[in-house]
């Protein structure tokens, strides 16, 4: 069946890019191209392009096998080493908006089908990192004032836009829940790693964090399906939607049913950043992998920078609750995509896949 719809997945290789691929190839119609340096862990994955957003004249010598899309969904993220610093820093701003634009250009250049780019931001939109955010978080809502990537890509876009006519949707998800080696905002890892380590001890899954706040997350299979949908549905067009599983969690209420998932007794309060308690138990982690035949992969490996991505979510550190994080998902509903999900029904199914993959030991 000739596909109707080419997709270009760059960052193909992280959570949201690997459930793109995963769904445009169980998706009659649809064909995908992932772009990323390192191939994603998918078996059988879809045809793959290996460069570096990051480098011109690597995307410009792409472009012959670009020229079939139609639909660019850009979900490359370059993020520094540690993380958190990073995100206030103008050299990574910069870093990602030429990421955009260097693949943005190349397309318009040699891909005269190309019609509609999604765009992924978050909550930082709102101020979330900077410990500020108006509840709930709205489209509508006028920009917040801080330098933010977001930003300088979104404004890239719209130009972009006007003078292509491309069509457009910009996705904010929230804490997105999924897998991808190495990815450095992959909480699942983060738990999955934590819990198989105190197992193996023969000690409880002890909640490491601070106090309990609200927020949301958004599982990476769902925010796939809403990147099809709004890649082809008009009431999508030009348009900003938040986009979450539809509740609201807190992490130490949450914890009591992870550790259950994970085969693990849920433990008291024990405040410790896993950045700095984790990467020290390599060797742990290492008789584990032997003793249940899981792939030989390091903590570094599977996890990436996600222990630092997890202390921030968690609190830790933090004497009095953070505020809430919050956004209303009205907006995507009202034009079309209703989808909802039980977070603790997508950790579940998550742990499991990453059981079955060979990720963390069996129960």
């Amino acid at each position: 069946m000739t596909a109707q719809r080419t997709l270009v997945v760059a960052g193909a290789s992280g959570i949201v890019g690997r459930a793109v691929l995963d769904l445009a190839r169980a998706t009659a119609g649809v064909d995908a191209i992932g772009l990323s340096r390192r191939p994603p862990d998918l078996a059988d994955g879809p045809e793959h392009v290996a460069l570096d957003l990051t480098d011109a004249d690597s995307v410009r010598a792409a472009a012959p096998r670009l020229a079939r899309a139609t639909h660019l969904v850009f979900a490359a993220l370059h993020e520094q080493p540690g993380l958190i610093r990073g995100w206030r820093e103008e050299a990574q701003m910069r870093t990602n908006l030429a990421m955009l634009s260097t693949l943005g250009e190349t397309l318009e250049r040699h891909a005269p089908r190309l019609e509609h780019v999604t765009l992924l931001q978050g909550t930082k939109a709102y101020g979330v990192h900077l410990g500020r955010m108006t509840v709930p978080g709205r489209e509508r809502a006028p920009r917040d004032q801080h330098a933010n990537f977001y930003w300088l890509q979104e404004d890239w876009l719209r130009a972009a836009a006007r003078r292509t006519g491309w069509r457009f949707t910009i996705l904010r998800p929230q804490v997105v829940i999924g897998h991808a080696l190495g990815a450095p905002m992959n909480l699942l890892a983060a738990i999955g790693l934590y819990a198989a380590l105190q197992r193996a001890r023969g000690e409880p899954l002890d909640w490491p964090g601070g106090p309990a706040y609200a927020l949301e997350c958004t599982c990476a299979d769902l925010l796939a399906r809403a990147i099809l949908w709004a890649g082809t549905a008009e009431t999508a067009r030009d348009r900003t939607f938040n986009v979450t599983n539809g509740e609201a969690i807190a992490w130490p209420h949450l914890w009591p049913a992870l550790a259950q998932m994970l085969g693990a007794e849920p433990g008291q309060e024990r405040p410790q950043r896993l950045a700095e308690a984790l990467p020290v138990r390599e060797a742990e982690w290492s008789a584990i992998v032997r003793r249940h035949g899981l792939r030989d992969l390091s903590l570094r490996e599977t996890a990436g920078d996600s222990f630092i991505y997890a202390d921030f979510n968690f609190a830790t550190g933090h004497t009095a609750p953070p505020p809430a994080a919050l956004v209303s998902t009205v907006a995507i509903r009202e034009a079309g995509f209703a989808d909802c999900l039980d977070s603790e029904h997508m950790f579940a199914a998550w742990f499991e896949r990453l059981r079955t993959l060979r990720i963390l030991p069996p129960l």
